[in-house]
């Protein structure tokens, strides 16, 4: 594709937290109008140089580097990474004059989003946080909108700018219906039991799995384990070790695999979720109506217990934190839910009412509203964007 055609340029990167919100609004822009050119902009060797690319997208690279947390005289070689970064972005877009760039978040989309604005290129970003990331908190009074996943997030955000729209998630996910018996058997667990879905994102939680098979040992050999069934993601280290841990609880219908690749199959069979509070799988879980035990990853700015806060505050979850929750604390907590079915259907319907499965579509059409495209399609005329260009 030569630069020259490009319409739309969008940058993320550095986790897959970034990279997917992206990748699923370029998708959604493409089914609305398979005409639109897309592409990305990104780290030369950060994770979105190998994932966007397998998705079709031309991928253009640049220097990128993270700030220490603290004053060090680390900061001298980032800056000087960083201005050759910005420098890379404003000569690309330069070259390419796409109509609007989006960015979602990352070291990356800070010196994109600066080289749209120096080059006067309408510039919008999504947040997939209650609490904004530096980045996005720095470029909040510059952008013409900004996509919000949690209500908590506006704050942050002028008023005519925020726009509470969910983060973008994948199509089928939130579309499956519950679980049925032959889904059930597919997975060969019960339709008769409840369902406990573990999952600490696609490279599995150590202190989440560690927790989780204490629980497991607090509960063994009493009447409650026999009350539910668990699957766990386990991610790819040590899964055979955890694997081998249930096969020795005979009492235990278990499912253990280090990464589902149909996660809306076993969301669809799931009654209580244990797992992080990433903007995307907060996203995933709301948009399925599922109640959730969230342990939030502890971090400097602390955004996953941000995010959990939201969910609890709604009715949709418990928190423990990660350093102030033992085994039995987990396990009460997880029996006191599977036995109460008023409470957890309480938290399914408060959880669902947080859930915009339609995110990707939605920010795509306020996007081809911005380049005067929206009134060409019928999806995008049946919904208020909201835009603000």
């Amino acid at each position: 594709m030569s630069p020259s055609k490009i319409q739309i340029i969008i940058s993320g990167g550095g986790t897959g937290g970034h990279i997917y919100p992206a990748i699923s609004i370029a998708n959604a822009l493409q089914k609305i109008d398979p005409e639109l050119r897309i592409a990305f902009i990104g780290a030369r060797d950060r994770l979105e140089s190998q994932i966007v690319p397998q998705y079709g997208f031309q991928f253009f690279p640049i220097s990128v580097a993270g700030f220490p947390r603290r004053l060090t005289l680390q900061w001298i070689p980032v800056m000087l990474k960083v201005i050759a970064g910005l420098i890379q972005a404003i000569q690309l877009l330069q070259q390419i004059k796409p109509l609007v760039v989006v960015g979602t978040g990352g070291y990356v989309s800070g010196p994109v989003l600066c080289a749209a604005l120096l080059n006067r290129i309408p510039t919008v970003l999504q947040e997939q946080n209650a609490v904004p990331g530096l980045t996005n908190r720095i470029l909040a009074t510059w952008v013409r909108e900004a996509y919000l996943a949690l209500p908590a997030a506006n704050s942050y955000f002028p008023p005519e700018v925020g726009k509470v729209t969910g983060n973008p998630i994948r199509p089928e996910i939130g579309q499956q219906l519950p679980g049925t018996p032959e889904l059930f058997q597919k997975y060969g667990l019960s339709p008769d039991l409840k369902t406990i879905f573990v999952m600490g994102g696609s490279q599995g939680a150590t202190a989440i799995n560690q927790l989780v098979l204490g629980m497991i040992d607090q509960i063994s050999s009493t009447p409650d384990e026999r009350r539910f069934q668990i699957i766990h993601q386990t991610g790819k280290h040590k899964s055979d070790q955890i694997r081998h841990f249930y096969g020795q609880k005979t009492d235990l219908l278990s499912l253990v695999e280090p990464y589902f690749d149909h996660v809306e199959e076993i969301y669809a069979l799931t009654d209580l979720m244990i797992c992080r509070s990433g903007g995307s799988t907060i996203s995933e879980i709301t948009a399925c109506g599922i109640p959730a035990i969230l342990i939030p990853r502890n971090s400097a700015d602390n955004h996953q217990y941000h995010n959990a806060e939201a969910l609890a505050r709604a009715g949709a979850a418990a928190i423990c934190p990660q350093d102030r929750t033992t085994a039995a604390d987990l396990a009460d907590l997880v029996i006191d839910l599977l036995t109460d079915d008023g409470q957890l259907s309480q938290m399914a319907m408060s959880s669902r009412s947080l859930g915009q499965p339609n995110s990707s579509q939605e920010i795509a059409c306020s996007i081809l509203k911005s380049l005067s495209l929206r009134s060409k399609h019928t999806t995008c005329r049946e919904q208020d964007s909201g835009g603000h260009f």
